[in-house]
């Protein structure tokens, strides 16, 4: 009896089975798909170039004045812009600070008991009750006075100078990546002290062939891509000549998108030639297998045609294909990575849950 049972509920299993296959093929339940049409752009083929990300400052930042080093920031701290990256001892340029602005005050009160002789002696003089070489002398002093008030008011100056400049201060913001010298040591103005990293303005630069300099524009966009990640980028400027020994073109590229720390390693598609008009689909048409490339496309009667083509140029989210398939025609960009040649298909409702999504896939 048990075996009888078993027997009977082997051969339902079975006939299920027959059941779903055959409502899956041509014929049977329709499957739901969501499509986009096949567009008419303007694409250029493109070259893949290797780059680097770097960062456009990237400094070593040097002291300007001479002194022991009482403090130097750490390798990793962060420094604002104008923030202080070093300390040199300026004890002895304070002590400078004060002689001279004493010498100051010495010489400004000599100019002031100057400027009233002079004055006395010409009132004398208009009388004829003092002498004009007397009085010629006392203005020559005063004349002296007054360049040395200047001197020595601009001698303070420079002092202040030097004691504001024996603090070593960022010229933009960045992270200490290096330090050259340590606290305690003697430097001498023009010494590097650290190596500073703005880590908030990155750029890409790329040596490219000198083939590509034809097609290559500021403002133009390009794909950034480094391992399964994928970013945009703008060409910023480059170097309109070639080097004569590597026949190569220096171009920078700012980032658009994507989150790359500084020396990251990646590649960069330049355009090749002129751009021309190609037929693209999404990236996510693209079905991918061992004996080729194919896209489903929506064909009579709602049934899924399988078209073999090859991919080309990319630019963002769809790819160019060369094919079978024209302007307007509805690909399968969503529940086409189990569907077969003649399958029934149905264009998915607003609303309704979305097929399920393959993996996603970069070229």
């Amino acid at each position: 009896m048990i075996r009888i049972s078993l027997s009977l509920f082997a051969c339902f299993c079975l006939l299920s089975l027959a059941g779903n296959v055959a409502a899956a093929g041509p014929g049977g339940f329709a499957v739901p798909v969501e499509v986009k049409q096949a567009e008419e752009r303007s694409l250029a083929p493109v070259i893949w170039v290797a780059g680097d990300v770097i960062s456009r400052n990237n400094a070593r930042i040097s002291a300007e004045t001479s002194g022991t080093l009482i403090r130097v920031a750490e390798v990793g701290d962060k420094i604002a812009r104008h923030g202080i990256v070093a300390r040199i001892d300026n004890d002895f340029l304070k002590l400078q600070l004060e002689e001279a602005r004493a010498g100051v005050v010495q010489v400004e009160s000599k100019r002031g008991f100057l400027e009233k002789e002079v004055k006395r002696l010409r009132r004398l003089a208009k009388s004829n009750n003092t002498a004009q070489t007397l009085l010629d002398q006392t203005e020559a002093d005063l004349s002296a006075a007054q360049a040395d008030y200047v001197s020595t008011l601009a001698r303070v100056k420079q002092i202040e100078d030097r004691i504001r400049r024996s603090e070593v201060r960022a010229p933009f913001p960045g992270i200490i990546v290096q330090r050259f010298m340590q606290p305690g040591e003697w430097v001498d103005s023009g010494d590097q002290v650290v190596q500073l990293l703005d880590t908030g303005a990155l750029e890409v630069h790329v040596m490219a062939p000198l083939s590509t300099m034809p097609f290559l524009r500021r403002g133009l966009e390009v794909q950034l891509q480094a391992g399964d990640e994928q970013a945009r980028g703008r060409i910023r400027s480059f170097v309109a000549a070639g080097h004569t020994a590597s026949h190569l073109v220096d171009v920078r590229i700012d980032l658009l998108s994507g989150d790359w720390p500084v020396g990251k390693t990646l590649r960069v598609a330049l355009p090749a030639a002129a751009p021309r008009k190609v037929v693209v689909v999404p990236r996510d048409a693209l079905v991918l297998r061992r004996n080729g490339t194919a896209v489903f496309r929506v064909g009579e009667e709602s049934t899924a045609q399988r078209i073999r083509v090859k991919a080309g140029a990319a630019e963002g989210d769809v790819i160019e294909v060369r094919g079978d398939i024209a302007v307007g025609d509805k690909v399968i960009v969503r529940g086409n990575e189990r569907l077969r040649p003649g399958q029934k298909v149905r264009i998915k409702q607003e609303g309704e849950p979305a097929p399920q999504a393959r993996a996603k896939k970069w070229w």
